[in-house]
């Protein structure tokens, strides 16, 4: 397979990866040696980490929230109500099935 038969995001990725410079030739890439476990980080270290993750994240207004929780409710509300109803019926088939 030649550089020719590649598309441009195989190119690209070759190129990322370090096998192609950045004129599109080959480039003879040293052999990397594998990584080294990495040391654990204490609890304070991680808590730190998890507290700037959590400032990062996209948080949805009260208003959001109280709309989602209502159509929340109201499903399983549905749902337990079509499986209740369902049920009521098919046991009072069975017991009609069965009966003497």
């Amino acid at each position: 397979m030649s550089l020719d038969d590649l598309n441009r995001e195989q190119k690209r990725h070759l190129k990322k990866m370090g096998a192609l410079d950045d004129k599109g030739k080959v480039q003879k890439q040293q052999r990397q040696q594998p990584k080294k476990k990495q040391d654990r980080v204490g609890p304070v270290q991680y808590l730190r980490e998890v507290r700037d993750e959590m400032r990062k994240v996209a948080w949805p207004q009260r208003p959001a929230i109280v709309r989602y929780s209502i159509v929340v409710l109201v499903t399983v509300i549905v749902y337990t109500a079509l499986v209740g109803g369902l049920d009521y019926f098919f046991g009072k088939l069975a017991e009609w099935f069965y009966s003497t």
